[in-house]
């Protein structure tokens, strides 16, 4: 019995040792097998593969994937003219010689970042302190990134890495130079409005002047016209008045007569003091008073 468990922890030891020796490679990873902390192998090719058992050999895995560094805070910068400038980019990059790679920093990404960040610092500082704000921001912005990356480039290809992209996500001014900004553009913003109110209330007083003066032309016109119309009518109702008149005048006052009896007995309110006797009221008390109207044939 005591034979039997011999060779079962026997089996299961040389198990394990056969077990150590292999190890299989994704196709995202790189793998280095070394030794003693000297590199004896760069595996690219995903698959199984062997190695010796440790601590003969050991194996560390790098990713072969692009990779983004990005750091969370803007850093500052000073452009030509003295402004300072908060600055926050990005960088594309990927290992591209893992044995360089592992030899820099033993496969260590953040130590792999950090030395970066120091080399995209520098190349953003040269570059950025040469140039004015509106050519960093909008003027030459492209050629900017386009400076940054070629000299981040040179020196990660030292360090067995690749830059692919580097961009400028955000590029503005310190706290202090933002509240200036700020309160110019308020000030610009608010001699605008002013000015375009002025310029309104002008045009408001300009068009109202025009619409009185219209109005009153109009009313004019109208009172004008009508007058003359009045006139034409006055001089016509004379006109057949003086006919009338003239074929029958006994016709003519006791129509007029008519005319001032209904004129002052219009409300039944209306009081007059006059003699029932008077020359007002001839037609008013004998209908017949008046000679008679001759019919001609």
């Amino acid at each position: 019995m005591s034979r039997l468990v011999s060779y079962v922890i026997a089996g299961l030891i040389v198990l394990s040792v056969m077990l150590s020796t292999l190890f299989v490679v994704d196709q995202r990873q790189y793998a280095i097998v070394f030794a003693l902390g000297e590199v004896k192998k760069v595996i690219s090719e995903p698959g199984l593969h062997f190695k010796l058992p440790p601590p003969f050999q050991n194996v560390i895995f790098l990713d072969k994937r692009i990779l983004t560094l990005d750091t969370p805070d803007a850093d500052r910068f000073i452009t030509a003219e003295k402004k300072n400038i908060l600055v926050d980019a990005y960088v594309k990059w990927r290992i591209l010689d893992p044995r360089l790679y592992f030899i820099s920093f033993t496969g260590d990404e953040r130590r792999a970042q950090d030395r970066m960040n120091q080399i995209i610092k520098a190349a953003l500082n040269e570059e950025i302190t040469k140039r004015t704000v509106r050519e960093v921001i909008s003027g030459e912005r492209s050629k900017v990134m386009d400076a940054i990356q070629k000299k981040v480039s040179d020196e990660a290809t030292q360090i067995g890495v690749g830059i692919i992209d580097v961009r400028l996500k955000r590029v503005d001014y310190v706290e202090q130079i933002n509240n200036s900004v700020y309160d110019r553009m308020k000030a610009e913003r608010v001699r605008v409005a002013n000015e375009l109110r002025s310029t309104g209330a002008a045009e408001s007083e300009k068009i109202r002047a025009d619409a009185d003066r219209q109005r009153t032309v109009i009313l004019a016109e109208a009172y004008r016209d009508a007058e003359n119309i009045r006139g034409d009518g006055d001089a016509k109702a004379s006109q057949i008045y003086a006919q009338a008149f003239g074929q029958n005048p006994d016709f003519y006052k006791f129509y007029r007569s008519l005319d001032a009896y209904r004129a002052s007995f219009k409300n039944r309110n209306d009081m007059m003091i006059l003699d029932p006797n008077s020359e007002f009221f001839k037609y008013f008390k004998s209908p017949g008073a008046g000679p008679a109207v001759s019919s001609k044939k």
